[in-house]
């Protein structure tokens, strides 16, 4: 399991989060990254891995559980 956080003020809206692992994170009015789901369920811990990997500015923090 994988617990999910972010940096906001690293946040520059790229979106590479959303499209990787829409079930997890989404978008504020002014295009930052919002995590909907901070404890995903082993099935979408791969997205949210990668949404880690390739964020542009590092806002995403996975932490193994």
């Amino acid at each position: 399991m994988v617990r999910i956080s972010v940096v906001p003020d690293r946040c520059i809206g790229a979106a590479q989060c959303v499209l990787t692992a829409p079930d997890v994170f989404d978008q504020d009015d002014d295009g930052f990254v919002v995590v909907l789901d901070s404890r995903p369920e082993e099935s979408k811990s791969p997205a949210a891995r990668m949404a880690g990997k390739i964020c542009p500015s590092q806002t995403i923090v996975v932490e193994e559980e």
